[in-house]
C-alpha cells in the first residue's frame, strides 16, 4: 500500500499506467454511457446556451426627458451627442456610447422617446449566484470558525457556565436539521430583529446575512467538536512542560497547545467548511439567490435541464476543490 511503502513486493512498470489507463476508460465509459441514455428520452443537449447565462450583452437604450426637438446630432470616437431643444427653452444633452442613434437633427421627440442604444456586458445568473455563494460561504466560514474556536475552549474549561453554555449550544444545534434552523433563523428571528428595527426606524436586515449567520452557527458547533477533539488529542505532557517553564494557562495554550492542535483538526476543519458550501445551496427557501436557486431559474427560463445542472454542479466542484487544495497547501506549510 501507498502509506506504507516498502512492505510489499516492487510493482511492474505497467502496473500504474495500466490502472490510470483504466481509470480514463471508466470516465470515458460513463460519460458515453449518461450521453446513450439521454438518447432514449429524446434529449437534445444545447451547450451553446450556457454562455449567455455567465455573460449576455443587454441593449441600454437612452431616453430624452423632454418634449422638443432635436437640434443637433454630434458624432466622435467615443459616440454620439444629442442636444434637444424643449418648447420653453430648456436645453438637454444626451450622451451615447456608440453609433446607435435613432433621431436626426429637426425630429421632434417627446418624453420616453428613444434617442439611441448601446449593448452592455454584463453578469449572468450563474455569475450572479455564484457570486452570492462565495459572499456567503465567506462570512459564515469567519463567524463559524469564530464560534466554533470559543466554543471548543469553552467546552474543555472547568467554568461551569461556559463549559454548560457550550454544551446546550452545541447539543441543541446538532439536534435539529440545518434547514429547520435556517427557517427560524428567517421566519422568527429576522422577522423580530426587522420589525424591532423598523420600530427605531432603522435599516431592514437583508436575508441573506440571517442565512449567514445560520449556516455559522451550524458550522460553529461541529466546528467546536473538532476544536475540542484537537486540543485533547495534544499530549497532557505538552501543557505540564509549557507550565513547568513559567508560562500560564493561556500563554501555553496560544505558544504550545493550539499549534499542535490546529496542524490535526485542518483536515477535519475543511471536510467541515467544504460540507458549509454545499449546504449555503438550502438558502434558496429563505429567498436568497445563491447558485442552486438560480440554476433552478434558468432552468425554468431555458428548459435545459442537464446542461444547467451539470454546470451548477461544477460551479459547486471548483468552489471545494479550490478550498480543498488551500487547506492541504496550509497542512504542507504547518508539518
Amino acid at each position: 500500500m501507498s502509506l506504507y511503502p516498502g512492505l510489499d513486493r516492487p510493482r511492474s512498470p505497467l502496473y500504474r499506467k495500466f490502472w490510470a489507463a483504466m481509470f480514463f476508460v471508466l470516465v470515458v465509459v460513463s460519460c458515453l454511457g449518461l450521453y446513450g441514455a439521454t438518447k432514449y428520452v429524446d434529449y437534445t443537449w444545447r451547450w451553446y446556451r450556457v454562455p449567455q447565462y455567465f455573460f449576455y450583452q443587454e441593449e441600454v437604450t437612452i431616453r430624452t426627458e423632454l418634449d422638443g426637438e432635436v437640434t443637433a446630432v454630434e458624432q466622435d470616437t467615443k459616440g454620439s451627442e444629442v442636444t434637444v431643444a424643449a418648447l420653453d427653452g430648456t436645453v438637454e444633452k444626451y450622451a451615447i456610447p456608440g453609433a446607435n442613434v435613432r433621431v436626426e437633427e429637426g425630429d421632434f421627440v417627446y418624453p420616453g422617446d428613444v434617442l439611441g442604444s448601446s449593448k452592455e456586458w454584463k453578469a449572468g445568473l450563474f455569475l450572479t449566484g455564484l457570486w452570492i455563494t462565495l459572499k456567503v460561504s465567506l462570512i459564515s466560514i469567519v463567524i463559524g470558525m469564530v464560534f466554533g474556536l470559543g466554543t471548543g475552549l469553552a467546552r474543555i474549561s472547568d467554568n461551569p457556565l461556559l463549559k454548560w453554555t457550550a454544551i446546550t449550544y452545541i447539543e441543541l444545534v446538532r439536534g435539529s436539521p440545518l434547514l429547520v434552523q435556517l427557517m427560524i433563523w428567517y421566519y422568527v428571528v429576522g422577522t423580530l430583529i426587522n420589525q424591532l428595527a423598523a420600530t427605531w426606524g432603522l435599516p431592514n436586515v437583508p436575508n441573506l446575512w440571517f442565512g449567514a449567520i445560520g449556516l455559522a452557527t451550524f458550522t460553529g458547533a461541529y466546528t467546536a467538536e473538532i476544536v475540542r477533539a484537537g486540543i485533547q488529542s495534544v499530549h497532557r505532557g505538552q501543557m505540564e512542560a509549557a507550565r513547568s517553564l513559567g508560562m500560564n494557562y493561556s500563554e501555553a495554550m496560544r505558544k504550545v497547545v493550539m499549534p499542535q492542535a490546529i496542524r490535526r483538526i485542518l483536515p477535519a476543519l475543511a471536510g467541515q467548511f467544504i460540507s458549509l458550501i454545499k449546504d449555503s445551496s438550502l438558502l434558496g427557501v429563505i429567498a436568497v439567490r445563491e447558485l442552486t436557486k438560480v440554476t433552478r431559474e434558468v432552468v425554468s427560463a431555458s428548459l435545459q435541464t442537464y446542461e444547467m445542472w451539470f454546470v451548477c454542479a461544477l460551479l459547486y466542484l471548483v468552489m471545494t476543490f479550490t478550498l480543498s487544495v488551500i487547506v492541504q497547501y496550509m497542512e504542507r506549510k504547518a508539518v
